[in-house]
């Protein structure tokens, strides 16, 4: 036999020895010098994802994940090898990540999960039936109810999100607008109505006649000389009674 298969089948050996003393001792010391020695394969199945635009390095980050997750799970007892074990965890550990990553918009797993099944089984019927399904039919085949359908479908405009900044594609009035043209802006006289409730229940402590004259001054916008008519007095007199009901309501206002 050649040296290098001797020298593969002790580690080999070894490995599952170590296997066999950690399921029976749990020891941390074992856990890490099992993950440490199983480096090659994560790094091996992490490069087949390099591609995606993802670093490799975080990839194999990934992917240790899965590794450790596997040698806690490993039971050596029921004669499958490590390897062939530990793939589909750490592939699908990757997996996942390239799933999550993909999202524009933070999304339960659940909701992508069964977004992923509502577009899947929509495409079947579609060619079964020759249409588009109903919310019933696919909640039908899925085993759901009606309202996860449209949980599913719901989340599908976070998967890649429009930017308020971005221009429409569509014609017409619409074109090159962006959404963010259609939102509306902060009303100012919001702002003015605490103020204005203030104010109200101060001029409440104010004579009738200092209320009158502010009444008809600001909010009917009346010149003194039409607000001395109205109220029979004389001008003098409506102006003082302004500034003592302005200096009244300047102190109740800041008090």
């Amino acid at each position: 036999m050649p040296r290098g298969s001797r020298r593969g089948n002790a580690d080999r050996d070894d490995s599952e020895e170590l296997f066999r003393e950690f399921a029976r001792t749990r020891d941390p010391r074992l856990r890490k010098q099992l993950i440490d020695s199983n480096q090659r394969l994560v790094r091996y199945l992490a490069s087949k994802f390099a591609n995606r635009g993802e670093p490799l390095e975080d990839l194999i980050a990934v992917g240790n994940i899965g590794l450790i997750k596997a040698v806690d799970r490993y039971d050596p007892a029921r004669g499958s090898k490590f390897c062939t074990f530990a793939t589909p965890t750490i592939v699908g550990e990757i997996r996942r990540y390239f799933r999550d990553r993909a999202w524009g918009l933070k999304v339960p797993r659940r909701l992508q999960e069964l977004n992923q099944q509502v577009s899947k089984v929509s495409e079947e019927l579609s060619h079964e039936l020759g249409r588009e399904p109903t919310i019933e039919e696919i909640a039908e085949r899925l085993e759901v109810p009606p309202q996860d359908v449209l949980d599913g479908l719901a989340v599908a405009s976070a998967y890649s999100p429009v930017s308020v900044d971005a221009p429409s594609s569509s014609e017409g009035d619409a074109a090159g607008m962006k959404p963010s043209d259609s939102l509306g802006a902060q009303d100012e006289l919001l702002e003015k109505l605490e103020l204005y409730d203030d104010l109200t229940r101060a001029m409440q402590n104010l004579g009738e006649r200092e209320r009158a004259v502010l009444l008809y001054r600001y909010f009917l916008d009346m010149s003194q000389t039409e607000v001395a008519k109205r109220l029979n007095i004389s001008q003098m007199h409506v102006s003082r009674l302004q500034n003592k009901a302005l200096k009244k309501l300047r102190e109740m206002l800041t008090a």
